[in-house]
């Protein structure tokens, strides 16, 4: 479709309709300062041809780095054939592609994708995607509020040791429904989060008690006491994890003696590439009792009256389909084509496959602790067990650090003192199944040589 803007006769017009001498005049209600007087770092419009040129130029800047770092986006393999499936035109161009009377093979889609999603939480019901791991935590902090009648409290535990960002985006998305964030410390020898630290948070109840599975430093929580410890003081336990993680470890839905309520997490890991962060995509999955104020999107699976099978939207507490003061969420899209992705990667790898991942991912994190552990003056930051992430702590500025690995073609990843300063000098280093030993290796002399320069 091409772009047709108005002529000055056309906005004159509307403008005289409406009875406004101006369009300026339209906007009269945000203060004068914060209205910018021109795009000063915009440059001049370019031809086709001139951006090209430009774009080609920017392009060779760049340089394949190898890449240690984690902290919530992940490098794994993506199978040639997710895109080539989910770049075909009916899943890549469609528009509204939810709707019944469009698809019924996008709607099948995200059917699958639910259904795999509950099954690797064990939870009963999950929704069909929200915009990335973060929002969705969001959306579980608010649900859990909604949804617990035991108790009317609007505080809610969040652990320390969960991604700052995450952290950052879910105070930002709850605190204008006068939720409170109550943080709870990590233990500095393990890097997990005590039970007893819930309840030296000295409030009387809470809503919800947030679990990170593996937490930010990579540290696996002991996620059984915690989810009882919420249960046992009336508070929903809603579960943060990586889906890869959980083809080894025990799902939200069997923690405790009750399990979780609700799951959530970020599903870039599951054949989205790292993008430059973005467009990711988020789950959410939550017990039955709870599935009425799941946001978001449900697709359902029932038959005609012929009796032939079919999917249709089912269960949209959201602002598009009922009045806007009783929706449960403002998410009015979702990441369709991110999940697309993610059910034909998952239905690739099967549980088997998930599983050989989670677990050479396990193995290459191990190798590279150990040999970077073995540099003088690196030593792992906490002594609980980790899955793909290791804290390290340095002899010397982790920046300055990371500057010259960089230098050497190396991503080495990422500077714990940015958020937790008590932990500087340290990085969170990251192996997923694609570094190989040679590459380990490589790191770990050049990581030696940087801070043998340092002393």
């Amino acid at each position: 479709m091409s772009f047709i803007p108005h002529t000055p006769e056309d906005i004159a017009e509307m403008l005289a309709v409406i009875g406004v001498s101006a369009i300026d005049t339209l906007f009269d209600e945000i203060p004068a300062d914060l209205r910018l007087k021109g795009l000063e770092n915009i440059p001049e419009a370019l031809s086709e041809l001139e951006v090209t040129r430009l774009m080609q130029a920017r392009a060779r800047l760049d340089r394949p780095l190898l890449n240690f770092v984690g902290a919530g986006a992940y490098e794994h393999h993506i199978p040639a054939v997710v895109w080539q499936i989910a770049g075909r035109g009916e899943f890549y161009s469609a528009y509204t592609p939810y709707q019944a009377e469009a698809s019924q093979g996008t709607l099948q889609v995200l059917y699958e994708f639910q259904s795999m999603m509950a099954a690797l939480t064990a939870l009963d019901a999950a929704n069909a995607s929200l915009y990335d791991g973060a929002s969705a935590l969001a959306e579980a902090v608010l649900m859990a509020v909604r949804a617990n009648r035991q108790t009317h409290s609007r505080q809610v535990l969040i652990p320390r040791a969960l991604h700052p960002a995450y952290r950052r985006v879910v105070r930002t998305l709850t605190a204008p429904q006068g939720i409170e964030l109550i943080e709870v410390p990590f233990a500095r020898q393990t890097g997990q989060t005590p039970v007893a630290a819930l309840a030296e948070a000295g409030i009387d109840e809470c809503a919800a008690v947030i679990i990170n599975q593996p937490n930010f430093f990579g540290v696996l929580e002991e996620v059984d006491a915690l989810t009882d410890w919420a249960h046992a003081h009336k508070a929903l336990a809603i579960a943060l994890v990586n889906p890869i993680a959980l083809a080894l470890l025990k799902p939200p839905g069997e923690w405790g003696a009750k399990g979780a309520d609700i799951a959530c997490g970020e599903a870039q890991p599951l054949g989205m590439p790292l993008s430059a962060g973005g467009p990711y995509a988020g789950f959410m999955c939550c017990k039955r009792e709870h599935v009425r104020q799941l946001p978001g999107r449900i697709v359902g699976r029932t038959i005609d009256r012929d009796g032939r099978t079919g999917f249709t939207l089912t269960l949209q507490a959201r602002e598009q389909h009922i009045r806007r003061g009783k929706a449960t969420s403002n998410i009015c899209t979702n990441q369709g084509l991110m999940l697309t992705a993610a059910t034909i990667h998952l239905a690739l790898l099967g549980a088997e496959g998930l599983e050989r991942v989670a677990a050479t991912c396990c193995a290459h994190t191990r190798l590279l602790a150990e040999r970077l552990s073995a540099i003088p003056g690196v030593k792992p930051c906490f002594s609980g067990p980790c899955f793909h992430e290791r804290a390290l702590s340095l002899p010397a500025p982790s920046a300055a650090v990371l500057k010259a690995l960089v230098a050497e073609g190396i991503l080495g990843g990422f500077d714990l003192a940015q958020d937790y300063p008590e932990l500087a000098p340290a990085l969170l280093v990251c192996a997923t199944e694609l570094r190989t030993a040679d590459e380990i290796a490589l790191y770990a002399e050049r990581l030696s040589a940087i801070l043998a320069s340092h002393r």
